[in-house]
């Protein structure tokens, strides 16, 4: 047992365990609608628009997580308004914002290069180096996601497989559109943040899809996903730990395998 236990004298492996568990809870929450609606693409682009807010939020000396969840809510709301009004398909209305808001960053970058350091390290993450602040962090964020899709879970349950009959019944259809792309906004600036943006959409999206292949409801999907992002998460820095590699794409590629598993196991219907 001690191969279980030697790991876990190091105060910043623990805060690893727990970022990943909180992590993969929290992408599950938000990983089952991402997939369900098709918006695969959102994770990693969404970690790359909110490039302006945390270049502004250097500039202006003020907070990169604060800049980055203003960047994160303004491209949600530019999604959700170009798909709605423009009638394209919203991996269409991702590649558009997502391109735009992307440019403007750079664009703000080139006037100050010397920030380069301080984003590449917000962008990349690391397990490795959560802090207890960053844990309770991700606590308060899990618990309020959870609030709101719990909340609006009808609503948006029958917004997403029939928005026809949503409207029909009176339900403000772009508003929960809305709502689901700033709370999946939310979840990505804080994920990339802690973890990485590799490991933030293997989480988000590698782990759910893998659970869409074995559940048979949202509910049990949710569970699933959370539970397998755990199984990988911890399975990967230990395996990180021992073989001393990139403990984030070392989850990753364990998370691929586990969907390459559940897609040969998977449900048939």
């Amino acid at each position: 047992m001690e191969w279980l236990t030697d790991p876990l004298q190091f105060d910043f492996f623990v805060r690893a365990l727990a970022a990943v568990v909180l992590v993969s809870v929290l992408c599950a929450l938000v990983g089952a609608w991402v997939v369900l609606r098709g918006l695969s693409y959102i994770g990693d682009a969404m970690s790359h628009a909110v490039l302006p807010g945390l270049v502004g939020a250097l500039l202006t000396g003020g907070n990169l997580l604060v800049g980055a969840l203003v960047a994160a809510v303004l491209t949600a709301l530019g999604i959700g308004a170009v798909g709605q009004r423009s009638g394209l398909k919203q991996d269409s209305a991702i590649g558009i914002v997502f391109v735009g808001m992307f440019a403007l960053g750079v664009v703000m970058l080139s006037k100050a290069p010397t920030f380069a350091t301080d984003l590449s390290t917000f962008l990349i993450g690391n397990p490795l180096g959560v802090t207890p602040a960053d844990l309770w962090s991700a606590l308060g964020v899990t618990a309020l996601v959870a609030l709101i899709l719990g909340a609006f879970h009808k609503e948006l349950l029958l917004a997403s497989f029939d928005p026809t009959e949503a409207r029909a019944i009176g339900l403000p259809v772009g508003r929960l559109t809305h709502l689901l792309l700033v709370v999946i906004g939310l979840v990505v600036v804080l994920t990339v943040q802690l973890v990485g943006t590799t490991l933030s959409v293997s989480l988000l999206v590698t782990s759910s899809a893998a659970a869409r292949l074995l559940a048979r409801s949202l509910k049990k999907m949710m569970a699933l996903a959370a539970g397998l992002g755990i199984l990988g998460g911890v399975t990967g820095l230990y395996l990180s730990y021992f073989l001393d590699t990139a403990a984030g794409a070392t989850i990753v590629l364990v998370n691929t395998a586990i969907f390459v598993l559940a897609l040969l196991f998977q449900r048939k219907e």
